[in-house]
């Protein structure tokens, strides 16, 4: 009889033993009941808070609340969604299905570097991980780039930041003997190298000695020739080209402007001043006078006739 009530009560506690989901803020969760399906009624719920009541015959219960984890959730079969997740959803959640229950846990983690996962060396930084949703007594550390636990809890201070900080953290934490952890990229950007300041033997004004006999120094093909690059040069050559051309453009038109001009001032030169006309005069009497308008006109005496004519 008492082997019969152990095996129930084992029985019962591995159907009850439910999964750990881990997730971030802003992601969705998805959590499974545990039961593919029910006759009578589904109900979840958040610690002691009711999230939702699905009964075969009737309507839907839902807690009801602004910003609250009811209100991000929805029933998808049997399952449990939550979108987008808070932190405040971390915790336990219970599916009960037809009587049977079955208990599980959301764990909510967010890893983060202030001032920024890009940082310069001897500067300061803090990386924190925080994970909401764990039992009491589980511990959060954690492990350096090189696998190496760093000293401290959740919170590492980096003081100063060094060239071996580059590169994946991880923070790292166990609930009910299975160990989770989260990934943190930190990168370090090395300091650029340092010029030295020229000598006095390379300096522009200075006489360069090279540092071995046989060396040749040869100039990069960048090199500056006055203070001005190549194309600079270039640019010069080309403008002062072109104002040579305008310069003897000008030249030219102004000398053919001034030929013209005196072979128009010789042509008017060479003209001969031109000869009175001699017209033509004609031993004719002159036309006699008009006569002046509003007289009349006097008619004229008769000839005489000849002396033949009268005998």
């Amino acid at each position: 009889m008492k082997t019969i009530v152990w095996f129930g009560f084992v029985l019962g506690a591995l159907s009850a033993a439910g999964e750990v989901i881990r997730t971030s803020p802003g992601q969705k969760a998805i959590i499974k009941c545990g039961a593919s399906s029910y006759t009578n009624y589904l109900k979840w719920t958040h610690g002691n808070n009711l999230i939702t009541n699905v009964p075969v015959k009737g309507f839907t219960t839902k807690a009801s609340g602004s910003g609250g984890t009811a209100v991000r959730s929805q029933v998808k079969g049997t399952m449990l969604v939550i979108s987008p997740v808070k932190e405040e959803d971390a915790g336990k959640f219970s599916c009960v299905a037809d009587g049977n229950r079955q208990d599980h846990t959301l764990l909510v983690v967010s890893v983060s570097a202030s001032p920024s996962a890009e940082l310069q060396p001897s500067s300061k930084a803090t990386l924190e991980c925080q994970v909401k949703g764990l039992n009491q007594g589980h511990t959060v550390q954690w492990n350096r780039p090189d696998g190496s636990s760093h000293s401290g809890s959740s919170t590492v201070e980096l003081n100063p930041v060094t060239l071996s900080d580059n590169g994946t953290w991880q923070c790292t934490f166990s609930h009910d003997g299975v160990t989770f952890h989260e990934d943190l990229v930190i990168k370090v950007q090395e300091p650029a190298p340092e010029t030295a300041p020229p000598s006095p033997s390379q300096s522009p004004g200075g006489n360069q000695k090279p540092t071995c006999p046989n060396c040749v120094t040869k100039p990069p093909p960048t090199a500056l020739l006055l203070g001005l690059s190549w194309w600079m040069w270039t640019a010069v050559g080309t403008g002062g080209l072109v104002v040579l051309l305008l310069i003897v453009f000008v030249i030219v038109l102004c000398k053919r402007n001034k030929r013209r001009k005196k072979r128009i001032l010789k042509m008017k030169n060479s003209r001969q001043p031109l000869m009175p006309k001699n017209y033509c005069q004609c031993d004719r009497p002159a036309a006699a006078a008009k006569p002046q308008q509003g007289r009349r006109r006097e008619k004229p005496s008769a000839t005489p006739l000849p002396p033949l004519l009268m005998q």
